[in-house]
């Protein structure tokens, strides 16, 4: 009888929780933050966005985290590590509430389009194969460790602002190859590391599992998921992964898209 009433028990919480997953989610999901400071980084001469000539801090920017909902609970709070999208909004100098979204989802309100899948394919293999987290470790930075972090800046500007070329090989740094709003071109940096980093990119490659935290009037962040949160986004583990696989699928649903510059960091 023991083991009867145990197994209904038991049989009564998975099902529950299978229905659970089935019933979206009413939480949001966003994380509070402020900008406080830089990782590896320097500065470059770009022109996009509205800017011609100006100059920029390309790198790593620190994003001081206090608190956060839903998906934005992958982070713990404190420093995050991430890189500036929107090169025409400012970035935060007081706490405020970021939406955490998909990077192929994301909205650019200076060019007027979602940023896509196929681009953001190209972050999430850049991402993959050349961001290292020393960028990030605090303390100083060797010129090397500056430098680099600034090709990788660059190189995701070029990839947000560029209109798609035919193929990698079409990206170069050093020349705006989109007419009208859009295009992105910058010196004062590593131009040959630059472009060998986008012309190696297949789309096909290895992905790191990337985010955007996304605020109206604020620069947007492209930033990684920790490694013990992306294990549980992939939704391993038998029944808890199908949970997981649900809420993720849940949370690509009802991201908003949003309309959201990295002058006056």
């Amino acid at each position: 009888m023991i083991r009867a009433n145990t197994s209904r028990q038991l049989w009564a919480i998975l099902g529950f929780a299978l229905l659970l997953s089935a019933v979206p989610s009413l939480q949001a999901d966003t994380v509070d933050a402020v900008h406080d400071g830089f990782g590896a980084y320097d500065s470059i001469t770009f022109w996009s966005a509205g800017y011609a000539g100006d100059i920029v801090g390309a790198g790593v920017y620190m994003l001081d985290k206090t608190n956060s909902t839903g998906i934005g609970d992958t982070w713990s709070n404190g420093l995050v590590p991430g890189f500036c999208i929107e090169l025409h909004e400012p970035a935060p100098d007081v706490t405020v509430t970021y939406d955490v979204q998909m990077p192929d989802d994301v909205y650019n309100s200076y060019t007027g389009e979602v940023l896509g899948t196929t681009k953001a394919n190209y972050l999430r293999e850049l991402w993959a194969t050349h961001y290292d987290s020393a960028w990030a470790s605090g303390g100083s930075y060797t010129d090397q460790q500056n430098s680099m972090a600034t090709v990788f800046a660059a190189a995701i500007w070029e990839i947000i602002y560029e209109k798609l070329p035919a193929t990698p090989a079409g990206w170069d740094v050093t020349v705006d190859g989109t007419p009208g709003y859009g295009g992105f071109r910058a010196t004062n940096l590593d131009i040959e590391t630059a472009n060998k980093w986008l012309h190696e990119l297949t789309g096909g490659g290895a992905k790191a599992d990337l985010l955007v935290i996304s605020h109206n009037g604020m620069q947007d962040y492209l930033v990684a998921v920790p490694e013990p949160a992306t294990l549980m986004l992939l939704g391993l583990g038998g029944a808890l992964g199908l949970l997981g696989r649900r809420r993720r699928a849940m949370v690509r649903q009802r991201f908003d898209i949003r309309s959201e510059r990295c002058i006056g960091a």
